[in-house]
């Protein structure tokens, strides 16, 4: 059980019956007759008629003071004042000023870092902890402690291993970062219609993932990023959020992209996500990123000459006080129309309707009823950030198997490390205040006796003064687990990794407790990153190694329950773990996805990385076997044509067709498989399709186009189906010169990987949108 005075806290609170204050009206409030009346106050009228009937009754000098974050009251429409920076990346957080926990509301429901829950690769638990936390950030904004804009998720690929915001992310290909985007924004946002459970948004647009590096910071940082790499790779999981998830907002990022501020950038932010991809919402700027691009960066001359860049450029609202200090010169210079800071106030004030604060009484609305009750439940809401720490555990390694430990073999466990007795390293960044933590010391204590002992002070490991206790338990003990890895002192925001092995004398300690351990001996890492532990994975005295990531307030208990086998692991590994030689001459600033034999680069993640790793993408050991059949899938599918275009150059071209030339609708592949659980343990398997594309230069040398989960009883067979975008998940994009950054699909043989088993499906163009089998 966890404990912790927050829990006592919370119990506290709902036997005595506490509520929160009841939040007063932020707009259109019944019990005032002068303002409730007014036509943007009538919830009949089609939102649009709204917005443009309140633009009509504010003055200049207001709509710049509603352009950024902390949105000024306006009295006389009886409109009060709103700030819309608040976080929710995997639980409510009090990161932004929005959200302020306390009396009613002590903490919220602390979920695994996002690297953790991607490793499930599981879209339905994406998105039921989406609910969760609207459910919790709903209750909170109706006790008046808590906004309705929340400026997560965070999409960015984790193309470089030592990016401090790594663990943020959903790890790194672009299909499952857009997948958990989709899902995690309709957990958020609900599903009814238009209308809003909280606006969501989707970070940061685009090419951003550095933050601090070899003298280089995100501020002063342009990234430079061919057409080819920016379609296929950074823009996907953004396209994904705003078409599939519907998402209500996009943040641009601090970085310049070839140049060019994102933050100022009409053909990224009006072209691209207003314009191609019909984001129905506002953009956000990270914040300050205007006032960065303007003071930092020397973007524009002068700082009215930035204002109307941006808001020309498609921004909305600005996190920071630029727009509202420098909008009415631009517009009194000439640099800007009224009109257009009208269209950028629009988007903004439509998902404020949307979200039903223009609406009167908000006990009345939907989820008017949500409150302290709603927050921290034990049975629902906790016990899923337990389920979703025990589906993000990857097994590493089980050597001859070791694992699942003994109940009656190991009685006693040595847990040893700096974060062996970790709480609020547990929730990585981004975080809130947790309702209550189990540590990896109180899980196991759940399970055996334990004798305890840090070993090192803390992630640093700066000096061996503690490696003698830690080494006396491991003697005394049935078996021992080491809790090691990294902390937010390592990677975080503001702060890259120099490299990849453990900090300080952390390896060390393990080798040498390993060394000495009278039983089995256990590695459990935490971190957001990957780790080169290649001296453990070739050290046949440490048996078993676990990654938790950063595994929530639940954790401990997680952790515990894969090592005593009540939980089989069905993680996979959401990013590559490369050896530390892959890093030693590679510039993180050296954005080029595809390798260059020419110029000796490696290339980035699996897609387009060959070379040696620790641990390859998808990675992840069960208790059980798991083995596939294919049951059905067709070998050869057509394509067709939309009949607008001659099958010339401009469509077919170099054995592939565009996508754009395509009838995509309803193109799919259709295959079932079949998985048999070989073994003697129930378990759930993670199920990860791959497509080998038709040789090519400019395509991957494999991608993900698919994955499933199946719980599968031990001795059974289930059977799984798998539907395939054609236009979406077989295409690539093509490095022609003058073309770059245009979707194709190849013409020829595609090889899908499935496990062990490979399936050649034959795409070939086609008048009729026939599949045949």
């Amino acid at each position: 059980m966890a404990s912790s005075s927050l829990i006592l806290t919370l119990f506290l609170l709902l036997l005595l019956g506490a509520s929160a204050e009841a939040r007063d009206p932020f707009a259109c409030d019944p019990k005032d007759a002068t303002t409730s009346s007014l036509p943007f106050c009538k919830v009949s009228m089609p939102i649009p008629a709204r917005v443009k009937d309140l633009l009509g009754r504010l003055t200049l000098q207001e709509k710049v003071r509603l352009l950024v974050n902390n949105a000024i009251a306006v009295p006389r429409l009886g409109i009060k004042g709103y700030e819309w920076w608040s976080e929710a990346l995997h639980g409510v957080s009090n990161v932004g000023p929005g959200t302020k926990f306390g009396k009613a509301f002590p903490g919220a429901t602390s979920f695994p870092q996002v690297i953790t829950t991607a490793a499930s690769f599981n879209a339905t638990l994406w998105e039921a902890i989406g609910r969760v936390v609207s459910d919790e950030a709903r209750a909170m904004y109706n006790g008046g402690t808590a906004g309705l804009t929340y400026w997560s998720p965070n999409v960015n690929i984790f193309r470089d291993p030592r990016w401090g915001r790594g663990q943020e992310t959903p790890g790194e290909d672009p299909v499952v970062a857009g997948t958990y985007a989709a899902s995690y924004v309709k957990g958020l946002q609900g599903t009814n219609g238009d209308r809003l459970k909280v606006a969501a948004c989707c970070k940061h647009f685009t090419a951003y993932d550095l933050d601090n590096w070899n003298g280089v910071d995100r501020f002063h940082f342009n990234a430079k990023v061919s057409k080819q790499d920016i379609e296929d790779t950074f823009d996907v999981p953004f396209k994904m959020c705003v078409q599939d998830g519907n998402v209500a907002s996009v943040m641009c990022s601090y970085n310049q992209v070839n140049g060019v501020p994102t933050c100022a950038d009409p053909n990224l932010l009006k072209k691209t996500v207003r314009g191609q991809w019909k984001l129905n919402g506002y953009i956000v700027s990270d914040c300050d990123s205007v006032g960065v691009f303007y003071n930092t960066q020397h973007y524009t001359s002068t700082p009215e000459e930035a204002a109307a860049d941006a808001i020309k450029a498609g921004l909305d609202l600005d996190c920071g006080p630029f727009l509202a200090q420098y909008t009415e010169n631009a517009v009194t210079r000439g640099l800007l129309n009224e009109a257009e800071v009208n269209n950028a106030l629009a988007n903004t004030l439509a998902v404020q309707m949307r979200l039903g604060m223009f609406d009167g009484e908000p006990s009345a609305q939907p989820f008017g009823n949500l409150g302290p009750k709603d927050v921290c439940s034990p049975a629902a809401h906790q016990q899923l950030a337990l389920e979703a720490a025990r589906q993000g555990i990857v097994l590493l390694k089980n050597r001859n198997p070791l694992l699942p430990l003994s109940h009656l073999r190991h009685r006693t466990v040595a847990v040893i490390g700096p974060n062996s007795n970790a709480t609020v390293t547990m929730i990585g960044n981004y975080a809130g205040i947790a309702c209550g933590y189990t540590s990896p010391l109180q899980g196991t204590g759940n399970y055996a006796k334990t004798i305890h002992q840090m070993g090192c002070a803390d992630v640093a490991c700066a000096d061996d003064k503690l490696f003698s206790g830690a080494i006396n338990a491991a003697r005394q003990a049935d078996a021992t687990v080491l809790v090691m890895g990294l902390d937010q002192s390592v990677e975080a925001e503001f702060k890259d990794r120099t490299g990849l092995l453990l900090p300080g004398r952390q390896q060390e300690l393990v080798s040498k407790v390993a060394m000495a351990s009278k039983g089995p001996t256990i590695l459990v890492l935490m971190s957001g990153g990957p780790i080169d532990v290649s001296f453990a994975e070739n050290d046949a005295r440490i048996s078993a190694i676990l990654w938790a990531g950063y595994p929530g307030q639940a954790g401990g208990a997680a952790i515990a329950d894969v090592l005593y086998g009540t939980t089989n692991p069905e993680g996979k590994l959401p990013m590559t773990w490369y050896p530390q030689g892959y890093v030693s001459n590679l510039l993180m600033t050296d954005m080029a996805m595809r390798s260059s034999p020419n110029r000796n680069y490696p290339g980035r993640t699996y897609r387009f990385y060959k070379g040696p790793v620790v641990y390859p993408f998808g990675h992840g050991l069960s208790y059980t076997n798991f083995v596939h059949t294919i049951a059905s899938a067709p070998t050869v599918v057509s394509v067709p044509l939309d009949g607008n275009h001659h099958s010339g150059n401009t469509t077919i071209s170099g054995k592939s067709i565009k996508v754009n030339h395509a009838k995509c609708n309803k193109l799919s592949v259709g295959l079932e498989v079949d998985v048999k659980n070989t073994g003697s343990k129930d378990g759930t398997h993670t199920m990860l399709v791959f497509s080998t594309p038709p040789a090519g230069h400019w395509a991957p040398h494999k991608q993900l186009v698919a994955f499933a989960k199946a719980q599968v009883p031990a001795g059974s067979q289930e059977r799984v189906g798998i539907n395939i975008h054609v236009c979406k998940f077989l295409s690539v994009v093509d490095l022609v010169v003058d073309l770059s950054g245009v979707r194709r699909i190849p013409i020829g043989v595609h090889d899908l990987h499935i496990g062990g088993v490979k399936h050649s499906l034959s795409l070939q163009p086609a008048t009729l949108g026939v599949i045949k089998t």
